[in-house]
């Protein structure tokens, strides 16, 4: 890497939660403001939960969750992961702002709206994908620990859960978190860090 090059930034998201879709937004704010390039991958909660013991509503909430992760998964091989980034916000935008369900007609206009062939939300339904899901989420779960949830960051060799924040962090405020966040999950033998939420999440 050059000394101009931006620094990766590797972000593991999944399309369902909406806590994941508000840092997603906020690592954007960053892009334009410190020197840093985001690498978008695929992570899943349904993986991520299959073993836990979770309520049946969550479980059967998750059992959806495997339809946005294999479009994603089915794009990036068809045209390589930086179409990620762009496919995941038409996604997020109509599941946590617009409130569409996973259907066909969801995937169609998101893929459509990436520039991407609609072609593409057969996948949804294909059980082709989930190796591939499955590999990509491990690799993120390898760098950060077990005990976490979506999204999982590393920067630099320094793998973290989150942060979860509400509402998006804007201009100035996003950076002064990055530098915090990036910091302390740099420090040496830095494990943990949280309260309890009192927000919902909120998208503006």
């Amino acid at each position: 890497m050059t000394e101009n090059a931006p620094t990766p930034v590797d972000f593991w998201f999944d399309p369902l939660c909406p806590w994941a879709w508000i840092t997603s937004r906020w690592i954007l704010e960053v892009e334009k403001l410190r020197p840093i390039q985001v690498r978008w991958h695929v992570m899943s909660l349904a993986v991520l939960n299959e073993d836990k013991d979770i309520p049946d509503e969550y479980r059967q909430m998750l059992a959806e969750a495997w339809g946005p992760v294999r479009v994603c998964i089915a794009a990036e091989q068809k045209y390589g992961a930086e179409v990620l980034g762009r496919l995941y916000t038409e996604l997020g935008t109509r599941r946590h702002h617009e409130k569409q369900k996973f259907d066909r007609a969801y995937y169609e206009e998101a893929l459509t709206a990436a520039g991407l062939d609609p072609a593409l939300a057969d996948a949804a339904g294909s059980t082709a994908y989930d190796e591939a899901v499955r590999a990509s989420h491990q690799d993120g779960i390898d760098r950060v620990g077990q005990e976490v949830g979506t999204p999982v960051i590393e920067v630099e060799g320094s793998a973290f859960f989150g942060p979860v924040v509400s509402p998006i962090p804007r201009g100035e405020a996003a950076a002064k978190l990055f530098d915090g966040v990036v910091a302390v999950a740099s420090t040496p033998g830095f494990f943990e860090l949280k309260r309890t939420r009192t927000a919902d999440p909120i998208f503006d």
